[in-house]
């Protein structure tokens, strides 16, 4: 069963599932797939992607001119997307900027290096929940595959669950990253979502909601600014 968040007449908003691909992949259906027939058919255009792992805000266009319209800003990075994970580990400082290059390495999986392309940048926050936990919320200002996962892993500290990145001696029922927050233009008018998780154990902690709260509308912290990422054109969006 598909979940909307928001139906309009030019998108839809869904929670996406952990575990869950958007595309087809081997299977004969996609997550894709099941969003379309819910809405009865007709256009529909994915105008950003989330990892198989990832669950969360999940942004399609039901027109080609809205299509155009997003895709365009996910390419200018005018739309803001925030990310929470949880890590078992505490990284060297709490709160800042991580930038550089996500390079092919072994097995389909991503190193962080400091010079090469394509660049990459991401900020964020941390807050202790105790009983061993940390959640992040992270604001990627680029669109990598696997961004948010080796940006984890090179704080030192990989995000819980995540079967790739993190060490195999801490399972856990399912990769703990979501897409929080999703801030977008459309013919004018300015929307703005968030969406707490609602699927792992761990991300049910009464301490992570409580933290939740107080963070409101992640769109108004002072989000660190030190030397902003350069925009390029032609710079297409990839999974978070």
């Amino acid at each position: 069963m598909i979940c909307f968040i928001a139906v309009q007449k030019s998108f839809v908003l869904v929670d996406k599932p952990a575990g869950v691909s958007v595309h087809r992949d081997e299977a004969e259906r996609s997550f894709f797939d099941a969003v379309r027939d819910a809405l009865g058919g007709g256009y529909l255009a994915p105008v950003h992607r989330l990892d198989k792992a990832t669950s969360g805000l999940w942004l399609l266009a039901r027109t080609p001119a809205a299509a155009a319209e997003l895709s365009e800003q996910f390419a200018r990075r005018d739309c803001e997307k925030y990310y929470l994970a949880l890590s078992r580990h505490k990284p060297a400082k709490k709160q800042g900027r991580v930038a550089g290059a996500l390079i092919k390495s072994r097995g389909g999986s991503y190193r962080l290096a400091r010079s090469g392309s394509p660049w990459s940048e991401t900020r964020f926050f941390s807050y202790g929940l105790g009983e061993g936990l940390r959640l992040f919320l992270l604001k990627p200002l680029t669109g990598r595959t696997h961004q948010l996962r080796v940006v984890m892993k090179s704080l030192g500290a990989p995000i819980l669950g995540d079967v790739r990145y993190g060490p195999a001696s801490e399972p856990a029922d399912r990769c703990y990253l979501h897409a929080y927050a999703l801030c977008f233009s459309l013919n004018g008018r300015r929307f703005r979502y968030t969406l707490p998780p609602q699927t792992g154990q761990c991300f049910k902690a009464d301490a992570l909601h409580t933290q939740l709260a107080k963070l409101a509308e992640p769109w108004t912290l002072p989000w660190p600014t030190d030397r902003p990422v350069e925009k390029k054109e032609n710079d297409r969006e990839q999974p978070g």
